[in-house]
């Protein structure tokens, strides 16, 4: 079956045609192929066939016509032309413009399937657009190439349209640069394209426009009128190097219908995101020239640790901003001069060696390619699972980066580095650990021999500015009844629960039940790595911490919980309830502390008061089952349950009250407000409403008295 491979480019001028045109000439001619050429570039009509002096009479248009009316009529070789001096055969979309509306995009897999085995090699050029004959033809590739020129505009149009591709899931794996007209006068140089886009350069095409120009007009191709000069050099060597490396060709994948429609209707703002490929896939080999940035980068790094020391120097030296900065204002300069040293004149332009220098300080003395990942505020999740393979979650949907680190070593030097400052280790005796980072963004890294692909590294990155709750009600998260409900179960000193999967925004809700709290109130936190962040004066905060080298020194949550007793608090709020504490935290409940607050894993209402159970009954307090449900029972006043929906937004989906016993061994569950979903839109935006259930809340009366207004026809069912 034969290897289809597709040019293509969003920008036009940049020789896509000349380029699609020369190479199939070339992997014909001159590597003795089977090559089928295809002209689908709808918006110049004419301009390939021209370019080879070609006279086709039929075109795709027609064979897709009589593919529909009698298939077995169809004679292949009739809609080809073939020219023996150039060793391919040529195939147009359309001989005419107005022929384009009549080429059926969704028919172009049985064109290629009628002709696939006959050839070794498919080009086809496809045009300019992300049509839906664009995609499809992407659907059936097995190499995507996007032309580009060195040039502002040209960049920036190869950057939305990686953006796109990696959107409907194509993986830069099998995507490469073709930069044409490379060095020439006043443009960019190849470093810095290289540098600027996140897939590799394949070949670099220098710009001899009088060869190309002669070429065209005589209707023959470059590869074969001037095969000598540096551009027919170039040319053929890139023939040459796709026909010996098999490596460089992905195997069929279909792409999500959906996707597609959409990708033929949208084309807005956020809807762009990059979506990271899930599957495993080959490496393919770099050209060694395009890998010099590569290389330099890491022969600078290795000098810099060198200089400095840096595998010495104590990891826990980093917690000092005052010695961070001296340390990293001298590695600048060191870099500074290294680039100079090594680079030469390789690097000429001053934005591609900051760039450079920024890299690499990030790599020694920062978070490597982690830095620019954590300062977009977009990003909420970091998942790193080995060297080259670095996730995302923007806007809650998953998506795979181009930033890869050095090596695995460099992964767990990072790791020591988060880690280290607030006096915790990793290593095989020790190959997992939670930690965070100083703007409070959660961290946990796991280790071999325990992670069998590498370290791996997740971080929660901590929102900067706390949420406030007219902030969630705006963007759908909860609705005004339930916020002004939820603020008064708060001030009102009611036992409040947050329950939600992972990633629902549980901590968050938290943070802003918290916010609730009267100033004059003594708050005391405990947590295993501190999130919580409380805007009140009087708060005092405890965090959990793992046993040392010779695994003794560990204080546990339940150890906190215990001694927090015994510290005066108005309020108790515990990070999470994972475990044994789980039961210390109903007894001060049931004693007294009203008004505390925890969150525990749950996949709703119901599973939060299952998850109590089986926590109490794991801590080897032997209890009957009746009397830790009482015990529940009496200690929780609400749950607030949480949920990241299919589209990636998080909203609070029940508002519930514990009301006591049903009976002797069921707990009674009665949901106030709840989220209705009605259906979902065009976009996969999950359409709904939040809704009180009438069900006016047991202690209303409590809360009136207590002075706080809250009405009741915020209860009344719609």
């Amino acid at each position: 079956m034969s290897k289809v491979i597709v040019i293509f480019s969003t920008k036009g001028g940049v020789g896509k045609t000349l380029v699609a045109s020369n190479l199939a000439v070339s992997l014909g001619h001159d590597e003795k192929k089977r090559v089928l050429l295809i002209d689908l570039d709808l918006h110049a009509v004419g301009d390939m066939s021209r370019m080879l002096d070609l006279h086709p009479q039929k075109a795709a248009v027609d064979l897709i016509n009589l593919l529909k009316k009698k298939p077995q009529a169809v004679k292949k070789e009739d809609f080809v032309v073939s020219s023996p001096s150039l060793n391919i055969d040529f195939l147009p979309g359309v001989l005419k413009p107005q022929q384009s509306p009549h080429l059926e995009p969704e028919k172009m897999k049985d064109v290629l399937a009628l002709y696939g085995p006959e050839y070794d090699y498919i080009v086809i050029d496809a045009g300019r657009n992300f049509s839906e004959i664009f995609i499809n033809i992407l659907n059936m590739s097995n190499l995507i190439l996007l032309v580009v020129t060195p040039d502002i505009l040209s960049i920036y149009q190869t950057k939305w349209a990686l953006d796109t591709l990696q959107f409907l899931h194509f993986p830069l794996t099998m995507i490469r640069l073709v930069l044409n007209r490379a060095e020439s006068i006043s443009s960019i140089s190849w470093q810095e394209v290289r540098v600027s886009l996140p897939v590799d350069i394949i070949t670099r095409i220098p710009s001899e426009g009088r060869v190309a120009g002669q070429a065209i007009n005589r209707g023959v191709p470059i590869v074969i009128d001037n095969p000598k000069t540096k551009i027919g050099q170039a040319l053929k060597g890139f023939a040459h190097e796709l026909a010996t490396q098999e490596n460089m060709f992905l195997e069929h994948r279909q792409i999500d219908e959906m996707k597609i429609k959409e990708a033929a209707v949208e084309k807005n703002g956020e809807f762009w995101q990059k979506q990271g490929l899930t599957e495993a896939l080959p490496e393919l080999v770099i050209n060694e020239e395009v890998d010099e940035i590569l290389l330099l980068k890491r022969r600078i790094h290795a000098r810099l640790i060198d200089e400095l020391n840096l595998k010495r120097m104590d990891s826990r030296s980093f917690s000092d901003a005052r010695k961070t900065k001296e340390l990293k204002s001298k590695a600048e300069m060191m870099v500074a001069n290294f680039l100079a040293e090594e680079a030469g004149m390789l690097i000429s332009s001053s934005d591609v060696r900051k760039k450079l220098v920024k890299e690499i300080l990030d790599e020694a003395l920062g978070l490597g390619p982690l830095e620019d990942l954590l300062a977009d505020p977009a990003i909420t999740d970091i998942m790193v699972n080995n060297k080259d393979e670095i996730y995302i979650e923007r806007f809650g949907k998953l998506e795979l980066t181009s930033k890869k680190f050095i090596s695995n070593e460099q992964v767990k030097t990072i790791i020591e580095r988060i880690i280290a400052p607030i006096g915790r280790r990793i290593d095989e005796s020790v190959p997992m650990v939670d930690a965070r980072l100083p703007d409070g963004s959660r961290v946990n890294a796991i280790i071999p021999p325990l992670s069998l692909t590498g370290p791996s590294l997740t971080i929660r990155k901590f929102r900067k500015e706390r949420f406030q709750i007219e902030e969630l009600i705006g963007i759908n998260t909860l609705s005004k009844a339930m916020a002004d409900f939820i603020r008064a179960c708060v001030v009102s000193r009611k036992n409040v629960i947050v329950s939600g999967g992972t990633g629902s925004g549980k901590t968050t809700v938290l943070n802003v039940l918290s916010s609730f709290i009267p100033n004059n109130e003594r708050i005391v936190t405990i947590e295993d790595a501190a999130e919580l962040k409380l805007t009140q004066e009087h708060w005092v905060r405890l965090e959990s911490r793992p046993p040392n080298i010779e695994g003794r020194g560990a204080i546990t949550i339940r150890e906190l919980f215990r001694n927090t007793l015994r510290m005066r608090p108005d309020r108790i709020i515990i990070g999470e309830c994972r475990g044994v504490e789980t039961l210390d935290m109903l007894q001060a409940m049931n004693t007294g502390h009203d008004g505390s607050m925890t969150t525990v894993h749950a996949n709703s209402t119901h599973d939060a008061l299952t998850r109590f159970d089986s926590m109490i009954l794991m801590s080897g307090i032997e209890l009957p089952i009746r009397a830790i449900r009482e015990m529940i029972a009496a200690a929780i006043d609400v749950i607030v349950h949480t949920a990241r929906l299919p589209d990636g937004t998080r909203k609070v989906l029940q508002v519930t009250e514990i009301a006591g016993m049903k009976d002797e061994l069921h707990i009674d569950l009665r949901d106030i407000f709840t989220f209705k979903q009605v259906g979902i839109d065009e976009a996969g935006n999950v359409l709904g409403n939040f809704v009180p259930t009438g069900y006016v809340p047991s202690f209303i009366e409590e809360i009136k008295v207590k002075g706080i207004a809250l009405s009741e026809d915020i209860f009344k069912a719609p």
